[in-house]
């Protein structure tokens, strides 16, 4: 195998605070020896995150057995999911401000055409539902557990208590179509055809889906971690890998 150099497209900031938490757990567990210092272990797992990098590229690249670029991995992602914000949490920051924008998203997955429940009807393609919590800038705030492609938004939102969590903090919130009759404070734009609704209707529809617009930043923000465009390991495994996502994301802004 050929090997060269990369660029990972990151802040030292994500590497240096990757790098204290991993050595935090190493002298947790009184490790002595390791192949690889924490600060590599760090770059390694950013490199996997970021670009999307394959076990056995790693691998290569870090000089290490691909059974122990996948510890390395699942090692990591398991530190960083476990700092991620919870719903309460992300609430909390939620309720400073004017409103919070509310959406879906659908990261696809290797399955096959017989995996029916990961099969999305609306995205046509097998994935994971992700809810995702915006600010107004269209910053990324919160991200859910993963659950099977073919669970519908609305559901989604109340398996993880998002719309009863909002409303107890009387957080308003902007959400499309495919939330309508979930309550509380969640917003949605009037049901019907174009040509059936009001001068009024029309004109809070198109400035609903102006607000509701901004939601997209944030899901392109998840989406810049490469990894996350195809992920081709164990359903299981895809919700730590969305929290420790998020964790690094919120590191890096603030």
């Amino acid at each position: 195998m050929l090997v060269y150099p990369a660029g990972v497209d990151l802040s030292t900031s994500a590497l240096r605070f990757l790098a204290r938490e991993l050595t935090a757990r190493r002298l947790a567990q009184g490790t002595r020896w390791r192949q690889l210092a924490a600060g590599r272990q760090a770059l390694l797992v950013l490199a996997h995150l970021r670009c999307g990098h394959t076990y056995a590229q790693l691998a290569a690249g870090f000089g290490v057995g691909t059974t122990t670029a996948y510890r390395y991995i699942a090692e990591a992602v398991d530190i960083l999911a476990a700092l991620a914000p919870t719903l309460a949490e992300a609430v909390r920051t939620a309720s400073g401000k004017a409103f919070v924008i509310l959406d879906g998203t659908l990261l696809p997955i290797d399955r096959i055409a017989a995996d029916r429940p990961f099969y999305s009807g609306k995205h046509k393609k097998h994935g994971m539902n992700v809810q995702v919590i915006a600010d107004p800038a269209g910053r990324l705030l919160w991200a859910s557990a993963a659950l099977p492609g073919s669970v519908h938004d609305i559901k989604a939102a109340r398996t993880h208590g998002i719309i009863g969590a909002l409303a107890g903090a009387g957080v308003d919130c902007w959400a499309d179509k495919g939330y309508r009759g979930a309550g509380g404070t969640v917003r949605v734009p009037y049901w019907g055809r174009w040509e059936t609704l009001s001068p009024g209707q029309r004109a809070v529809n198109c400035s609903h889906a102006k607000i509701r617009a901004l939601v997209e930043q944030a899901m392109a923000t998840l989406k810049t971690w490469r990894l996350m465009r195809k992920l081709r390991c164990s359903t299981s495994r895809i919700t730590s890998l969305v929290q420790a996502v998020l964790t690094l994301h919120l590191t890096c802004t603030n």
